[in-house]
């Protein structure tokens, strides 16, 4: 199984408990997370999973489709597509993979703009209750 296959099994599994540790283990320690909305890279395992499981928690359900997918040798880049409040959400996962499959630079881009002022809220909410 790739690290494609794996982030895609992540995103399917709907035993969330399991889906958690299928993501730390699909997480490169030295991972590095860069967001939409926070301005500097976050860097490890333990800050990129927040962001992750949080965004998956936010972005997820019912709704949210890959609907592009465009593959290097060691990455992805994977369009998105969800509707939250009313708003649509478009955006792109930029995801590297080293040679064991694990990710190694997650980035996430999105537009509208009012989905991204949006999204900034809803991250913000769901990481304050994590840290919680």
């Amino acid at each position: 199984m790739t690290g494609l296959d794996s982030w895609y099994a992540y995103m399917k599994s709907q035993d969330r408990a399991q889906a958690r540790t299928a993501l730390w283990d699909l997480l490169h320690p030295d991972a590095v997370f860069e967001s939409p909305v926070v301005h500097t890279p976050q860097r490890g395992r333990d800050i990129t999973f927040k962001y992750l499981a949080s965004a998956e928690k936010v972005l997820g359900g019912p709704g949210f489709s890959y609907v592009g997918e465009w593959k290097s040798a060691d990455g992805a880049v994977l369009e998105f597509k969800n509707v939250i409040d009313g708003i649509e959400i478009n955006g792109v996962d930029i995801i590297s993979f080293d040679t064991e499959g694990r990710i190694t630079h997650f980035k996430v881009m999105v537009r509208p703009l009012k989905a991204i002022n949006m999204l900034h809220r809803l991250m913000a909410e769901q990481l304050a209750a994590v840290q919680s």
